[in-house]
């Protein structure tokens, strides 16, 4: 009996170890990304065949001392080279050095830049560079006929600078190495606009850039779980990459580190977004012991809401934020947090009456009612705030008003929301101001948008989608992958503004990635209707495209979906659903 016991008790110590390994073990992959083009050199007549670097390589140093690019200093010149590693990255560097004659290591400095002038600049407080979360900027020393790997950011561009007097630096190759999760894309959108298909990919490739051990708002700066950011990329996972462990390890990560009744990164609209992303992350995918995980601290967040609401029915929180644009116009943030309380008690009552929680499920209706019936106070004060229609924080108010239901959808869009074109749109809630534009029926105007906002960040040069973007940035304006032509604008240097001025602006934010998630939802057409896609409705919305096709996960497979346009205008669908999905048109 003694000797059953010990062996039970060595195979759960067992079990134990290898659930702690299979906890700390990095889900991501390395791979190796060979520099698509040289942009600059500086000292050129000290550097000897450069074009050695475009060479795919190995990662191993050896012997032959054969295709190497050298570079030589003296006191008063010292040689640089600028790599381009052809889209944006998350990872590190790899450098192999061959031997030249004098074994001394040699000191280089190296500066990665998410656009090609960030790689070539001095951290200055004037220019807005950071070594900020993320170390970009740096010394090192590189070995004789060795290899050295210093990282991780998120970059293009490399420069390396070498430092020491009187020496030869014998580089043999320069790789990135990118650090993702590799996983498959069980997404997909496809259409006979193709601005439109790569807006979709590039979104898709951003979040998946930042779904690094967590789910981060970027990979150069805020390597950080935002909960109120994340809700964007929380569907964006969802239409791309279906269930995947880094929504609930980041949603149970701020849920750990936030203990009631303190906000989430002390923000009250950020708790309140969690409890949205939980509603949104269970229908998609229907994981209830998941949610099961949640109750305790979903009631104990609802029960504190609660006091946050006056007797008229109007928010009374602390702690008050909406996005960056909006924050300096106190009306926007108040019809947003009115808007988002709503939906956070529909969100809160759905949740509830799923956990068995019918009291407290009922609670929530009724404060969502009292607070819906609150609608003119709330609205009536924004619209008569008297801001034009493109002031930073008009559109996203707007956005929520509609979302929630407490302004009239059509007047929101032909007012509001289409006035001026893209302008007022922001990276963040130009997400929700698709989706007030869908709610008033107005898709192709959306998906015009859509080609005008996000695809001018395209136009010039982008491979992933920024933090913040204006469109009058757009005039004079040089491409972010050359260097900044005299008399052109460095949209990364001379624009941002808040925590994001200059080159501290992040170019790969997930909080951007909305119009991958709405073109699956709106326009391949996929509406869930019961938790886990056990029953989905495909309404397509094609505007002016002419065919439109793709995938949408669930948890019993992908949905296989077509539609195209007959002669006389009609959309003919063909969509193949797994078993147990039911798809209603």
């Amino acid at each position: 009996m003694k000797s059953l016991f010990r062996i039970i008790i060595l195979s759960l110590a067992v079990m134990s170890a290898v659930a702690v390994e299979a906890q700390q073990r990095d889900p991501r992959v390395r791979k190796y990304i060979t520099p698509t083009r040289i942009v600059w050199m500086g000292d050129e007549s000290q550097i000897t065949h450069p074009e050695y670097l475009l060479r795919e390589g190995v990662g191993q140093a050896d012997l032959t001392n054969s295709h190497i690019c050298v570079m030589r200093s003296t006191k008063t010149a010292h040689p640089a080279i600028l790599l381009d590693f052809g889209r944006e990255l998350h990872g590190a560097l790899q450098i192999v050095t061959g031997m030249p004659g004098d074994h001394t290591p040699v000191r280089v400095r190296v500066r990665f830049g998410e656009s090609a002038s960030e790689a070539m600049c001095d951290i200055t407080k004037e220019n807005g560079a950071t070594n900020d979360h993320a170390v970009r900027d740096f010394e090192i020393t590189l070995p004789w006929l060795g290899l050295r790997e210093v990282g991780n950011s998120g970059f293009r561009f490399a420069r390396i600078d070498v430092l020491d007097d009187d020496c030869e630096l014998h580089l043999k190759e320069v790789r990135a190495i990118s650090y993702m999760r590799d996983i498959p894309y069980l997404g997909a959108f496809r259409s006979s606009d193709e601005r439109l298909n790569k807006i979709w990919q590039t979104g898709a490739y951003t979040v998946h850039l930042n779904m690094q051990e967590y789910l981060w708002d970027g990979i150069k700066r805020d390597r950080l779980v935002w909960m109120g950011d994340l809700h964007p990329e929380v569907m964006t996972v969802s239409y791309v990459f279906g269930n995947n462990e880094v929504v609930p390890r980041s949603l149970d990560l701020v849920k750990a580190t936030t203990k009631l009744p303190n906000w989430m990164n002390g923000i009250s609209s950020y708790s309140i977004w969690w409890i949205i992303i939980q509603r949104d992350w269970y229908y998609h995918h229907g994981d209830l012991e998941y949610l099961k995980q949640q109750k305790e601290y979903l009631v104990d967040l609802l029960k504190l809401l609660f006091t946050k609401v006056d007797e008229r029915g109007v928010e009374r929180l602390d702690s008050r934020f909406l996005d960056w644009p909006s924050n300096a116009h106190p009306e926007a943030i108040h019809a947003g947090l009115q808007s988002l309380m709503l939906i956070a008690m529909q969100s809160g009552s759905e949740l509830c009456e799923i956990l068995g929680e019918d009291a407290l499920a009922k609670e929530c209706q009724q404060m969502y009612e009292k607070m819906k019936a609150a609608a003119p106070i709330v609205s009536q004060t924004y619209l008569n705030s008297g801001k034009a229609v493109a002031d930073p924080g008009n559109k996203q108010g707007a956005a929520l008003l509609t979302i929630a239901g407490l302004m009239d959808a059509q007047k929101a869009n032909d007012e509001i929301l289409t006035q001026e074109g893209v302008r007022g749109f922001s990276t963040f809630y130009g997400y929700y101001m698709l989706q007030a534009m869908a709610k008033a029926g107005n898709y192709e105007g959306a998906m015009e948008m859509i080609r005008n906002y996000w695809g001018a960040m395209l136009d010039l040069g982008a491979t992933s989608f920024w933090e913040d973007f204006d469109i009058d940035w757009m005039e004079n304006a040089a491409r972010i992958d050359e260097l900044v032509p005299e008399g052109k604008v460095d949209v990364h240097r001379d624009k941002g503004a808040y925590c994001y001025v200059g080159y501290r602006h992040s170019f790969c934010h997930g909080w951007a990635s909305g119009p991958t998630a709405w073109l699956s939802q709106h326009i391949l057409g996929v509406e869930i209707l019961e938790p886990g896609c056990r029953k989905v409705r495909i309404t397509p919305h094609l505007g002016d495209l002419e065919w439109v096709e793709g995938r949408f996960p669930t948890p019993y497979g992908e949905i296989e979906i077509a539609h195209r346009k007959s002669a006389d205008g009609k959309i003919v669908s063909k969509v193949k659903a797994p078993k147990g999905v039911k798809v209603v048109k």
